[in-house]
């Protein structure tokens, strides 16, 4: 997955020195517009001393505040070893006191000062990076669940996809094979294109499918090949009408979507049926593909076909609803001994 432009390392950087940069010039910027007066040469002498003082003393705050994010919080706060935490705290914030008279006395020549307005200026400013400081930290740590939470349901959502992709019934290939050794006995001219066609549609079952999405065309070639071979196995037993048009636009669309719509009119609309029919329409235009599966069944037989039967509708329609939740609509009906499958996705 790639990053986003602004997680990136440097870019997290050079945000955050800007932000301090602003923070500790508004001092200075809202004391040049308020003061627009010259200053004495002695004034520029103690500005410097005065402007080493603060250097030294924001230099401390930032300190203080990716201490306070990246280790402390960590190791007391997020384990709930509050006291341990406060009493860190209030060592920190000792040492802040005792660091700033030193250097107000070094770099500003201040001996005698009203320690308690020392105090509640320094207690003002350190609550106020610590505030910020907590917040950066906690942001930082919601950022860090939602994303490994979003990782988690990406690769929940690959391997459930992938059982989705693996549960098609494999029961045809068995009768495939059995027809093929029938035609290798009789030694008939058909053997060769069935192997083939067998070949191409394992070759896109094993390889293709490990793609996200693959082209229309390459799904239909499968479902021609898949066609192909249960219309040689039931022959003129079968009325078969099969129209597969995708004009010339170069669509995408999930592997192994539409296959067990067929494989369902196979299983229930062929056997004992009278003047067993499955009709597949299948249509992509203007972003939509419209897909149609009619097969006749016996609302009487309660014949199991295989094991599976009854999996692969199920599993179309949970790949449907992860896959393209609110750009497909489905409908599956019964009228009249026909089982009718109605299926548009927007492709877009």
């Amino acid at each position: 997955m790639a990053k986003l432009w602004y997680s990136k390392r440097w870019i997290t950087i050079v945000i955050h020195a800007l932000a301090w940069i602003l923070l500790f010039s508004l001092p200075y910027l809202l004391t040049s517009s308020y003061n627009n007066k010259e200053p004495k040469h002695t004034d520029i002498e103690s500005g410097s001393w005065g402007f080493m003082f603060s250097v030294l003393m924001n230099i401390t705050w930032v300190i203080s505040f990716y201490v306070n994010a990246h280790v402390i919080m960590p190791k007391f706060f997020h384990k709930r070893i509050y006291w341990k935490y406060v009493v860190i705290q209030f060592f920190i914030f000792s040492w802040i006191l005792i660091q700033s008279r030193i250097l107000l006395k070094l770099f500003v020549g201040i001996e005698h000062f009203n320690l308690g307005r020392h105090i509640m200026f320094n207690v003002f400013v350190y609550l106020s990076i610590l505030s910020a400081s907590i917040a950066y930290q906690l942001i930082r740590d919601k950022q860090k669940t939602d994303k490994l939470g979003k990782e988690k349901e990406t690769e929940n959502l690959k391997t459930e996809l992938s059982l989705l992709r693996s549960q098609v019934s494999p029961h045809f290939m068995f009768n495939v094979l059995n027809n093929m050794v029938s035609l290798a006995r009789k030694k008939s001219d058909l053997l060769e294109p069935s192997l083939i066609k067998l070949s191409s549609l394992m070759r896109y079952m094993l390889y293709e499918t490990e793609e996200e999405k693959v082209s229309l065309e390459k799904e239909i070639d499968y479902l021609h090949s898949y066609i192909d071979l249960q219309q040689q196995r039931f022959g003129k037993k079968l009325n078969l009408n099969v129209s597969l048009d995708v004009g010339d636009d170069q669509y995408q669309i999930e592997p192994m979507l539409l296959i067990p719509f067929v494989e369902n009119a196979f299983k229930h609309g062929t056997g004992l049926i009278e003047g067993g029919t499955i009709q597949i329409d299948l249509t992509a235009e203007k972003n939509i593909l419209k897909f149609n599966v009619r097969n006749k069944y016996d609302p009487t037989s309660t014949d199991i076909k295989d094991d599976s039967s009854g999996i692969g509708l199920n599993n179309v329609s949970r790949r449907l609803n992860l896959l393209y939740s609110k750009k497909h609509h489905l409908t599956i009906t019964k009228n009249d001994n026909w089982f009718i499958v109605s299926l548009h996705i927007n492709l877009n």
